[in-house]
């Protein structure tokens, strides 16, 4: 008589299977499908920074220039570059930074059925097992300052810079996704704001 797969046997099995399914893709349907997705982000992207990526604020470039440097060294980045003359800041730091830990994961969950969408015509069912990865990768951000007539315009923009190889062998994307780049400006901002309210008074008093 036939002996019946033990549960531990089963589950086994079906790992197997999960795992074979997993690594399926061909590097060619790898490729085109992380163009999928630097496609599908950059147009989120975009919008988003159209949206929320510039804000003016009743401050000389100076004071928006100092603020910033301070808030993102606040948040753990590192200055790269700057010029004041020019009003141009580059900092970087390892992602998920500026992000918590716990705030990247509760933003790329909300990105996590996007990523999947926009790859699965490409791999199928390996799309269901696939997930950001934040290791090995530097998040870049610039800041950008201009005099306009009611004070200074802010600028950010946000974009990835590979420091390792991946561990899954994917391809990386080259855009941030969408509700981690919305929570991070968010974040940025707000602590820009507030080392502006702690600066003016120091730099309009005689």
């Amino acid at each position: 008589m036939t002996r019946p797969f033990s549960s531990a046997s089963r589950i086994g099995l079906a790992t197997f299977a999960l795992l074979a399914v997993a690594g399926c893709a061909t590097d060619n349907q790898k490729i085109n499908a992380i163009n999928a997705v630097n496609a599908g982000f950059r147009s989120e992207y975009e919008k988003l920074l159209a949206e929320k990526g510039s804000r003016v604020y009743k401050a000389t470039r100076a004071d928006a220039f100092v603020a910033m440097r301070v808030a993102l060294a606040h948040l753990n980045l590192r200055t790269e570059r700057q010029d004041m003359t020019l009003g141009y800041l580059s900092v970087a730091a390892p992602a998920p930074l500026p992000l918590s830990a716990a705030e990247w994961r509760s933003a790329s969950q909300v990105d996590l059925p996007l990523l999947r969408a926009l790859i699965e015509p490409e791999v199928g069912l390996a799309a269901s097992f696939v997930h950001f990865e934040p290791q090995g990768l530097d998040v870049v951000i610039t800041a950008t300052f201009l005099d306009v007539p009611d004070g200074s315009q802010v600028s950010l923009t946000v974009r990835l810079r590979e420091t390792a190889p991946p561990k899954s062998g994917w391809p990386r994307r080259e855009y941030v996704s969408p509700q981690v780049l919305k929570v991070g400006l968010d974040k940025i901002f707000d602590a820009f704001e507030r080392e502006l309210i702690i600066g003016l008074p120091r730099s309009s008093s005689p």
